[in-house]
Order: C-alpha cells, then structure tokens, then sequence
C-alpha cells in the first residue's frame, strides 16, 4: 500500500490530489497549516491530517516526527503547498514581498523534502512530486500564443522558475529517489480568483500521474497532463 504525504492539502490542487489517489486505494496523509480546514478535509475523504506549516522549520520537523510515528515511512512526497503573491506592476514590490513568497514555495520545499528525507529512503520506490508552474517556464512565458506570456506575476513566476531547477538538482543528487516536477496549467482556484480554464479535477492530471507511477519511470522531468514539457 502506497502511503502519501501532500503539503497544502486541505484546498484547490491539494485536496483534489487527495480525493482522487484515495478513490485509487493509496493512503494519503492530508498536511495543512489550517487546522480546522486540514481537519475537515481529512476527514471529508477518509485519510490522517498531519499539521504543518512549510515555512516554519518546527513545524516541519515536527510533522515529520508525527508520520514517523504513526505510518513509519512514506512512498510519495508531493510539494504542493504554494502562494501566488503579488502580480501586476512590480514597481512596488519589496524584499519582504519576495522573500515571503520564495519561503513558501521554495525555501518549503527544502524544508519539507530534507525533513522527509528519512522516511521516503524507508520505501522501496521513493517519489517526490514537486507542484511548479508552466509559468515558471521561459519558454512558455515568451511565447505570445500561450496564457502564460500575458500574465505579470513577478514573484510567483520567479519562484517556480527556480523550483523547476530545483527538481533537477534533486534529481541528480537523488538517483535512489524519483523527482518530478508537474506543471497543473491554468486551473481554476482560488489562487487565480477561479479564472482557470481548466477544473481542478484536470488541474491534477499530471500530479496524480507522476505519483503512481510504475518503478523505473523517469526522473528529473517536468510534466503537465499532456505529457513532458522541455526544461527551458
């Protein structure tokens, strides 16, 4: 039985996340900030609330400490807990507004994985599943055909730009440990204000997929619900 670990689990990706992988038979242990809503979702879809906050280092390890002792391990990491932080004209933006930002979704993840470390090495088929962005791409962002290119979003761009690499140093460093990035596309959240084309269920395709994945499946890629992106 494959057990899961997903930051940001209680709203939008993350729940959506844990409803399907447990309508497919895996253990899913719902991670959140907010107790109640953590709670509440936890118990909506029949799996174990672990409470944490991705940019609090004791919060972090103490989550860490909890699945250690109840689950012992854990096959699956997915990094979803994220922030879009402020968008449109940047003239304003502070060292505040990035550094806020990046602790969530950057500085969390590394958190969250070195924390995590130990518990996925127990596992016979280790999976980390990073949540990053097309919007992240400079492919994506420089190509007028595309939504992404339209949008202004300095920060939430800039810090999911650097997640992708992220995944890539991970991959290389962790050739015992399948490290993946997913790209969601635009899916209506709140996150976006519900703008997204895309319904959450979709939105979750290629996280879902890179989580159940068969052994052996690749690593160091970045994947929307299409299939491979280039890393660019």
């Amino acid at each position: 039985m494959t057990i899961i670990f997903i930051t940001g689990a209680n709203k939008g990706l993350g729940r959506e996340t844990a409803r399907r992988l447990i309508d497919l038979g895996h253990t899913v242990l719902v991670g959140a900030r907010d107790p109640e809503r953590g709670a509440e979702a936890a118990a909506t879809f029949g799996a174990r609330f672990v409470p944490i906050d991705v940019t609090d280092d004791a919060s972090v390890t103490a989550a860490a400490a909890n699945v250690a002792e109840h689950e012992g391990s854990i096959d699956v990491l997915i990094n979803n807990a994220g922030i879009h932080g402020p968008s449109g004209d940047p003239s304003t933006l502070t060292g505040a507004d990035a550094l806020g930002v990046f602790d969530v979704n950057l500085a969390g993840v590394v958190r969250t994985t070195t924390a995590f470390l130990p518990l996925l090495r127990r596992s016979s088929d280790p999976v980390i599943v990073n949540v990053s962005s097309g919007m992240g791409s400079l492919a994506y962002t420089h190509d007028p055909s595309r939504a992404e290119s339209s949008a202004i979003v300095p920060l939430y761009t800039a810090s999911k730009a650097a997640l992708t690499m992220l995944t890539t140093q991970y991959a290389k460093a962790f050739p015992d440990i399948r490290v993946n990035a997913a790209d969601p596309g635009y899916t209506a959240t709140d996150l976006n204000g519900h703008t997204g084309p895309q319904t959450v269920t979709e939105g979750t395709d290629a996280i879902v997929g890179l989580a159940t994945e068969k052994p052996g499946a690749g690593s160091g890629r970045f994947v929307d619900r299409t299939g491979e992106i280039a890393w660019s």
